[in-house]
């Protein structure tokens, strides 16, 4: 292992050994385009970054990205950090008010953006900020913004370049040098400033890389998720550099039918997904398959015949994702139960991780091809990462999770109060969720500490297993249980392009009474499986969807009350 503070784990060694090793190799583009080879992406970040140099920003400045992924992202990411300066990202999906906080705590003199993002600007009074760089060359209303198409600032830096007489010298960067500082967008209100090192962030895509070490250099990687969001930049960016895999881009948040196309062109072996793109496919596509079938309703009601017909329907699944699928990451955010046993039983290269941002992220998964991992679980603690439980309930064995290693972040940007009460003084991370390690070492995530709901006499309910009974109905979309007067109800949104199709040519009223049969049966069915007190009073119909984090989970404290 490197001596400490060297330069071995920063991010620019990390790139630098993977040109070395990979430079013909293809490294990164938009999905079904021609990509960037190892050497041509290396070439355009030392030349973005000397120009940023010449520029005047320096180590220690903050540079914001705000955009959606792409190969021109990764590069402004990589040029900024080549000069010990800070990469700002921000989610795409924040709104206006949240950016324009994030760019004048920052003070960022230089914003990479996409049109998409542009409005979100138009109204920022932030003084220091003098060049924004559009990263898909979009241009923008003089007299509102006055921008730099990504292109021609390219262009421009390896014009510097060939004219430079000497090699441009970078400032040293080392290992505990801050790389990123990454606003939570969290489900407890209040986002923080997470500051991250590169040895934080490399540290946890070395593990994953050891991990995945069934996918071999030149695989592809099929990116969907945000690189704005840590789980994204550490597996799907930084991790498959490390292999020197291709990172293919989807774009925009595919649909089920241009993902598939995406895939069968792709071929991808790796990719990482939230909960909801697989919950979703298994609704759409696999139960509609079984439900229609009289003989395969029949096969699966017994254990051997559910097997059967659940490998089927996986080997199928796995042609969707093109056919070459070796894992699939599934994280940020819980995978429901009944979803996670057909992936099992339908041995789809499957592996749940669970983290945070201030951990860069994973502190749990895997490994790979481990038997022991039990559904339900998260697996067990990444490589490097030390998981202990407090204080926990001497029946139960559930308190908190606390993680340790050198993926735990420095702290929170210029707040001492909530650095103190997150990390302990020998650099132990409160995770504030609620689990416990079983016999064999892998942890079970109960829920947030935040989120359980003391009942009148006394017994813990976790809302979060309860939704998940609920969302299993493929009349739901999502669920939210709720406190209220000492009683538990259920806030559901359901499934409307279902519910059309069942009662189409009927009345608005006998659609209602519809959605009211559903609303009462399921209600009676989850209480079955339901402790006393953990019971529902009533299910609410939600007519909108619930506001969500970046990698879709619920934002609660919006609904109950809670910080």
């Amino acid at each position: 292992m490197p001596e400490s503070n060297d330069v071995r784990m920063t991010l620019n060694y990390t790139l630098d050994t993977s040109v070395e090793r990979y430079e013909d190799l293809p490294a990164i583009g938009m999905a079904a385009e021609t990509p960037l080879t190892y050497r041509e992406f290396y070439d355009r970040i030392i030349a973005l970054a000397a120009h940023l140099a010449a520029e005047g920003v320096k180590k220690g400045d903050h540079v914001a990205l705000l955009g959606e992924n792409s190969p021109n992202w990764g590069t402004a990411y990589l040029a900024v950090v080549r000069l010990g300066a800070v990469a700002v990202p921000i989610l795409p999906d924040l709104p206006e008010a949240d950016v324009h906080h994030i760019l004048n705590e920052m003070a960022v003199p230089v914003l990479f953006v996409t049109s998409r993002q542009l409005e979100k600007i138009y109204e920022l009074k932030q003084k220091k900020l003098r060049r924004i760089i559009t990263l898909d060359d979009s241009a923008a209303p003089q007299d509102i913004l006055d921008v730099t198409h990504f292109t021609s600032y390219l262009e421009e830096a390896f014009a510097e370049k060939e004219k430079a007489t000497d090699e441009f010298v970078f400032p040293e960067v080392k290992e505990d040098d801050l790389a990123s500082i990454l606003y939570t967008s969290g489900t407890s209100g209040y986002s923080k400033a997470v500051m991250l090192t590169h040895k934080n962030l490399t540290a946890n895509a070395y593990s994953a890389a050891g991990m995945m070490g069934i996918v071999e250099s030149g695989s592809v990687f099929l990116s969907v998720l945000p690189m704005s969001h840590t789980y994204e930049f550490t597996l799907g960016f930084i991790c498959p550099i490390i292999m020197g895999c291709k990172i293919a881009y989807a774009g925009k948040t595919p649909t089920p039918a241009i993902l598939q196309r995406l895939c069968a062109h792709e071929k991808p072996k790796a990719m990482f997904a939230v909960p909801l793109i697989m919950e979703k496919i298994y609704k759409k596509r696999v139960l509609p398959q079984i439900e229609k079938s009289l003989f395969l309703s029949f096969l699966c009601r017994f254990s051997f015949g559910r097997k059967f017909v659940y490998k089927k329907i996986g080997a199928k699944l796995i042609t969707f994702f093109g056919g070459d699928l070796q894992v699939m990451g599934i994280g940020g955010a819980a995978l429901n139960p009944e979803v996670e046993q057909f992936l099992r039983e339908a041995e789809f290269p499957y592996l749940i991780g669970y983290g945070l941002t201030e951990s860069a992220p994973i502190l749990a998964g895997g490994p790979i091809g481990d038997d022991t991992i039990a559904v339900g679980s998260t697996g067990k603690p990444f490589p490097g990462v030390q998981i202990k439980i407090v204080d926990p309930d001497p029946k139960t064995g559930i308190g908190e999770i606390f993680g340790c290693g050198p993926n735990i972040m420095k702290g929170y940007y210029e707040d001492e109060e909530s650095t103190a009460e997150t990390l302990t003084e020998d650099g132990w991370l409160a995770t504030g969720d609620l689990g416990y390690l079983d016999d064999v070492g892998n942890l079970h995530i109960k829920g947030r500490s935040k989120n359980v709901i003391v009942m009148a006499n006394g017994e813990n309910v976790y809302p979060e297993p309860i939704e998940h009974k609920l969302n299993a109905y493929a009349w739901v979309v999502e669920s939210l249980v709720v406190e209220n007067n000492g009683k538990l109800d259920a806030w559901v949104y359901p499934d409307y392009e279902l519910i059309d199709e069942e009662t189409q040519g009927q009345s608005q009223s006998e659609r209602r009474q519809h959605i009211d049969k559903y609303r009462e049966s399921m209600r009676q069915e989850v209480n079955k499986n339901l402790s006393s007190a953990s019971r529902l009073t009533k299910i609410v119909e939600r007519r909108e969807p619930f506001i969500k984090t970046a990698t879709h989970k619920i934002k609660r404290y919006l609904y109950t009350g809670t910080h």
